[in-house]
């Protein structure tokens, strides 16, 4: 028999906020990054022959780094004064930052109004349907109403199609218990936040096949 280390404990709140901060953190750096990178090769007079390749870099990293703070707005803030979003909106946000991923959006979202419980489970939901398709497929991100509640499903299809082990115990409310914390915190971040609006999160895996569906009330 082998020993089984103990499972961490769920995070408090300000654990929660520092594992946040640590993935922005993570996700800003590259972009950041790549924007000083080419500002220095605009600078250095060595290297005036790169300067419309240092301009790319640079064009597309802001782009970049736009479009994950705008979605970071929704997706973990309330840093916004809109109460509600339209379907189109939340779609832009998305595809704004999966474009260029191997995995092609498909979104088949109502053009509805989402408050903004319903918007940080629909646009958190969409991103996690992506990240299961590594390899590439299609990530298909529709909405309905049923009985009153919105459902939100998100169907990720491709040939590896997978979810990570921080992700299922994330997806399912569970503490991290092994793997790396900056993988587990945004699907953990999506349980939360169907949980604490009186929704529910189910998540089915099989063979080039992921599902995501929350349930969340109107």
């Amino acid at each position: 028999m082998t020993d089984t280390a103990p499972a961490s404990p769920l995070p408090d709140g300000q654990a929660l906020a520092a594992l946040i901060a640590g993935k922005l953190c993570h996700d800003f750096i590259s972009p950041a990054g790549a924007i000083s990178s080419g500002l220095d090769l605009l600078k250095d007079p060595t290297a005036q022959d790169m300067r419309d390749d240092a301009m790319g870099l640079i064009e597309a990293s802001a782009r970049k780094m736009v479009a994950l703070v705008a979605f970071a707005r929704v997706a973990f803030g309330a840093a916004t004064s809109a109460e509600r979003f339209s379907g189109a909106e939340l779609g832009e946000l998305v595809s704004g930052l999966t474009e260029g991923g191997r995995a092609t959006l498909e979104w088949a979202a109502e053009d509805a109004s989402y408050s903004k419980a319903q918007s940080r489970a629909l646009v958190n939901l969409a991103y996690l349907t992506m990240a299961a398709l590594p390899s590439g497929g299609v990530a298909t991100i529709a909405t309905r109403t049923d009985g009153g509640r919105l459902v939100i499903e998100g169907r990720a299809e491709g040939a590896r199609a997978r979810l990570k082990g921080e992700a299922v115990a994330g997806l399912a409310g569970q503490p991290l218990s092994e793997g790396l914390p900056g993988q587990w915190i945004q699907p953990y971040w999506l349980w939360l936040t169907a949980r604490d609006a009186g929704g529910s999160l189910v998540v089915q895996a099989d063979e080039g096949r992921v599902v995501l569906t929350a349930h969340m009330p109107n």
